[in-house]
C-alpha cells in the first residue's frame, strides 16, 4: 500500500487516526463515490461504480480523494444492496464527522482487484485505449463506460462526438493491454447514428 503518514484528527470530543498515503491516483482505481450522510451515527451512503458490486462486501478500508490527495479510511461495517454501499468508518459516530466527504471519489489500490482470465479486462483498464473496429480500423479513444441495468456502454470520443458501444460479446471483442488498444465490432450503421445530424433529430422525435 505504499508509505504511511500518521496524524491525528481530532473528532470532538474524540481522538480517530486517519492515514494520509503516499499513493498516486494513477496507481489505483475508482470504487465510486459518496453521495449522501445515512443517519446521525456517522455512516454514509457510496454509489459503487464497478462491474460486481457485491464483491465489496467485506472491504476493509477505502481510499478517499480530499483535496487532490488520498486518504486512507478504516471500514467498521458495510452493507451492499445492488449499486449503493452503506459505509460506518471506524472511530466516526456522528453525522458532522462525515458531511465532509458527501461527493468525495472512493478509491482501491490496483493489487486488490482479483486476477481476470485472459480475454477480461475492468472497465477502468481501457481508459484511453484506441477503439480499434474489425472494418473500419483505429477509430477513437475511450473516454469512460457507463453501467446500466439494461446495458453497459463504451463511450468513445470519435471525430468530437460521444459514440457509445454497446458492450457485448458480439460488439466488444478484447482488449490489448500492451498496446492500449480496445477490439471491436461496431453495430451497423452506428457512426452514422451520432454523425447524421438528420439521424439524430430522428431519433430526438
Amino acid at each position: 500500500m505504499g508509505l504511511y503518514f500518521l496524524f491525528f484528527l481530532k473528532l470532538k470530543n474524540k481522538l480517530s487516526v486517519k492515514k494520509i498515503t503516499m499513493i498516486k491516483k494513477d496507481e489505483c482505481f475508482e470504487l465510486g463515490w459518496i453521495t449522501k450522510t445515512h443517519g446521525l451515527k456517522g455512516e454514509v451512503t457510496a454509489h459503487l461504480d464497478v462491474d460486481f458490486p457485491e464483491d465489496y462486501d467485506e472491504l476493509e478500508e477505502v481510499l478517499i480523494e480530499q483535496k487532490g490527495e488520498l486518504h486512507t479510511f478504516q471500514i467498521e461495517r458495510i452493507r451492499i444492496n445492488v449499486d449503493k454501499a452503506i459505509i460506518k468508518f471506524k472511530g466516526i459516530n456522528k453525522i458532522e464527522d462525515v458531511q465532509y466527504l458527501v461527493k468525495s471519489m472512493l478509491y482501491l489500490t490496483e493489487d486488490e482487484l482479483d486476477e481476470l482470465e485472459e480475454n477480461q479486462f475492468y472497465y477502468h483498464e481501457i481508459y484511453g485505449y484506441n477503439v480499434v473496429d474489425e472494418n473500419k480500423g483505429t477509430l477513437g479513444i475511450v473516454k469512460t463506460v457507463y453501467t446500466r441495468k439494461e446495458q453497459d456502454l463504451v463511450a468513445m470520443d470519435y471525430k468530437g462526438h460521444e459514440i457509445l458501444i454497446p458492450v457485448s460479446d458480439e460488439h466488444v471483442i478484447k482488449a490489448d493491454k500492451e498496446k492500449k488498444e480496445l477490439y471491436v465490432k461496431l453495430p451497423e450503421g452506428l457512426l452514422e447514428v451520432y454523425l447524421d445530424p438528420k439521424s439524430n433529430n430522428d431519433l430526438a422525435g
